[in-house]
């Protein structure tokens, strides 16, 4: 062997020699680190570790705690650490249940230590840096920057032109299955009126829909939908319920909100107008603080006076905090879809929240009218310190609040150390401490800080949250189906690139929200039928169809539910804007009351058939038809309406006058119209379904007319009774229209 191999030889040796040295040692970033944040820092950090002892720092840790040194290094298999662990007494049971670390995370301290227990300059350790099996980090999925991806090639699919398809056709292709056929088009445009304006298509719209073969048809109908006031209506109901929308405070005497509906109104208008969702967020937090103030921008900011408020709490200083509590809660959930109210008493329990974020989001409030003041002003500013008159607003009282500290344990008189106006800390590359206000400024400019900061495009959150929060609306399910919880505790996202696709589309598309609309609803994963000829098989595989191989069945809700009655009856007034009307309540709903015979009075007959946006909410008194079907909770955000199938529902179908009125109505009309037979019937389903009945249900309408005709006759004979409740003629055809709102067909999507 010649020189220059034995030198070759000689040095592949050391290499290999050195390498397996290097593998003997453990790695204090990708090994050791994730280790004592997974396992130990939650005790040991902080101003009072556990046993003294202190493992965030090097110096802590060195340092040692109550017991003395938690490490020799002149004989490592000695030290004290290693001892508690082999011991099986660290790390201690929780909930009874041991948390012994495995051999293999145990050998890692091992080597660690005896290799000298390295620790890098500086480096603190942080419980919040990464996630772990009981709680997140801020290396948590929705806390990472948005990347787009690239829209994926299908294999055994054809390649869609809507890149959602493509997201959702790759997961299927993953499973070996395939999409629903498309819905018919019939099925469809009812589904997108439903969709983007909460009302049903008439029978002309869905034949002319129907003889329109154009590749254009469904745009056109989108644009059409879209452009109509009835498209923020419906749209704007979804955002009341998430800013815990009523007109009135709540409590015992549940004082009405003077001109909350402006706010409402607001809403509407920004929807309609397509106002960009950043600017969107930013009126509602701050528009009294933005340069373009207008009276419009203040009425916006209703947004922070709509909660329930207490007009005699128990102790008034401790109501700050729950005031403070109920905006920071509304503003997180709404727009960040994070818990950041569970941070109150401590830091978040799991979540990258630590307590002192809480008081810093609390702190951009604290210049507010949040201190006990005079009862009529309902516990905001005066119209001096707002500026405008007739307008439920917030403004700050002065541009230097009083000093806000972080409370221990959340209670008022355990202050600990004074906040620093600032960011969530949960995204590092965002967090920015508040300025200062301008010089003569008269507000804080916090929440104005707060509020770019929510939306700054490379906020990881906001865009996420609400393309969430759209495909919720178009599908029935969103794709993290926790849409108030972006957190550790979230349903996984079913489609995270596509997700992260659709969120960097909506900042690119300028936070437009009617261009996200058309880009979904083009989709032929919208455009599915809500069967397929594989159910059997598919079911099995995803019961939750968590991969979107079909449309998702769907109930009307209540809104939808209650307007589409007075849509098919010819009633509906579709009057824009203003105060809300107050719906007839049993009697036996106000029982409750303490005032019973001042505490409601309801509104003209006339002024009832408005749609359902426009009714007046009592956070005490909610229309019993409403909570029925799942109205929304007024006291928190809702992100999400729950959905039952309890026999009060059809109880209150079969009973409830609003829907015996509405029966009685169309049926008048029919008859009213000069109508007989047949047609009787054929333009109740006209009215009723938007299409002719088939010989079938021919057959049964017709038997159960004859039928209600012979039990309605005698009250031929009763001209008083005729008079008041219609011709027998007209009650056997009500009594047919109240078959057809009880029915699937008219209470569900397809």
């Amino acid at each position: 062997m010649n020189c220059r191999a034995l030198l070759l030889f000689a040095i592949v040796i050391h290499s290999l020699a050195a390498g397996s040295a290097d593998a003997d040692e453990a790695s204090f970033e990708s090994d050791v680190a994730p280790l004592l944040i997974r396992r130990c820092v939650e005790c040991h950090q902080g101003r009072h570790p556990s046993g003294n002892l202190l493992l965030t720092t090097a110096e802590g840790f060195r340092r040692g705690g109550d017991s003395g040194p938690a490490v020799d290094l002149d004989n490592p298999q000695d030290s004290y650490l290693l001892q508690r662990i082999h011991d099986g007494e660290m790390p201690p049971e929780k909930k009874g249940r041991s948390q012994q670390l495995p051999e293999q995370e145990v050998a890692v301290l091992q080597r660690w230590i005896a290799a000298g227990a390295e620790w890098p300059k500086g480096r603190h350790l942080d419980w919040f840096e990464r996630s772990s099996d009981v709680r997140g980090g801020r290396d948590l999925w929705s806390l990472q920057p948005v990347r787009r991806p690239d829209v994926p090639r299908l294999q055994t699919l054809p390649q869609p032109a809507n890149p959602i398809d493509a997201f959702v056709g790759a997961r299927l292709e993953e499973q070996q299955m395939s999409p629903a056929a498309a819905a018919g088009k019939r099925v469809l445009l009812r589904r997108l009126y439903f969709d983007l304006i909460g009302l049903p298509p008439s029978l002309e719209q869905v034949e002319a829909f129907e003889r329109d073969d154009s590749p254009q048809a469904l745009e056109h109908v989108i644009d059409r939908l879209l452009d109509s006031p009835q498209y923020g209506e419906r749209w704007g109901r979804y955002w009341l319920d998430l800013v815990r929308y009523a007109d009135t405070s709540g409590y015992e005497r549940d004082q009405e909100k003077p001109f909350a509906w402006k706010y409402r109104d607001w809403v509407v208008n920004a929807l309609n107008s397509d106002m960009p969702y950043d600017r969107f967020v930013i009126a509602q937090l701050a528009g009294d603080e933005i340069p373009e103030r207008t009276e419009a921008s203040v009425v916006a900011t209703g947004f922070l006076r709509l909660g329930a408020w207490n007009d005699e709490p128990n102790d008034p200083l401790d109501y700050q905090y729950d005031r403070l509590e109920d905006l920071v809660h509304t503003t997180s959930s709404s727009f960040l879809a994070m818990t950041v109210k569970c941070a109150r008493c401590h830091d978040h329990k799991f979540d990258a929240i630590k307590q002192e974020d809480y008081y810093r989001m609390a702190s951009a409030f604290w210049a507010g009218p949040i201190a006990a003041r005079q009862r009529k002003l309902l516990g905001g500013p005066t119209p001096e310190e707002l500026g405008v008159t007739e307008v439920l607003g917030w403004t700050d009282l002065g541009p230097t609040p009083p000093p806000l500290h972080v409370l221990h344990n959340g209670e008022r008189e355990a202050p600990l150390d004074e906040v620093v106006p600032a960011s969530l800390s949960m995204i590092p590359d965002l967090e920015r401490t508040f300025d200062a206000p301008p010089d003569g400024s008269k507000s804080s400019h916090r929440r104005l800080q707060l509020a770019q900061w929510i939306a700054n495009p490379d906020n990881p959150l906001t865009a996420r949250v609400f393309v969430n929060r759209l495909w919720q609306h178009h599908f029935g399910k969103a794709i993290v189906r926790s849409p108030n919880n972006f957190g550790f505790l979230a349903d996984p996202p079913t489609h995270p690139k596509l997700l992260d696709w659709l969120a960097d589309e909506f900042v690119k598309r300028g936070w437009k929200i009617k261009r996200m609309h058309k880009l979904i609803l083009t989709s032929k994963t919208w455009q599915q039928s809500s069967n397929h000829t594989e159910f059997s098989s598919y079911n099995q595989k995803d019961s939750a169809n968590r991969l979107w191989w079909k449309s998702e069945r769907r109930r009307l809700d209540a809104e939808a539910l209650r307007d589409a009655m007075l849509a098919v009856s010819g009633e509906l007034d579709l009057r824009v804007g203003g105060p809300g009307f107050r719906p007839t309540i049993d009697a036996a709903a106000l029982e409750g009351l303490s005032k019973k015979s001042a505490a409601w009075n309801p509104s003209p007959p006339e002024e009832q058939l408005r749609r359902s946006l426009y009714m007046f909410s009592k956070r005490g008194l909610l229309p019993p038809m409403m909570t029925t079907f799942n109205f929304s909770d007024t006291t928190l955000s809702c992100g999400k309406r729950d959905v039952t199938t309890v026999p009060t529902q059809a109880l209150v179908l079969m009973n409830n006058p609003l829907v015996h009125a509405r029966s009685r109505r169309l049926a008048s009309t029919i008859i009213a119209n000069g109508a007989q037979g047949r047609d009787r019937v054929s333009q109740l389903w006209s009215a009723v379904f938007a299409r002719e009945p088939f010989a079938e249900e021919f057959r049964l309408a017709e038997k159960h007319l004859e039928t209600q005709l012979r039990r309605f006759e005698p009250l031929a004979t009763e001209p008083a009774q005729t008079e008041q409740t219609g011709s027998p003629e007209t009650l056997a055809l009500a009594s047919l229209a109240h078959v057809l709102l009880n029915s699937n067909e008219f209470i569900y999507l397809d």
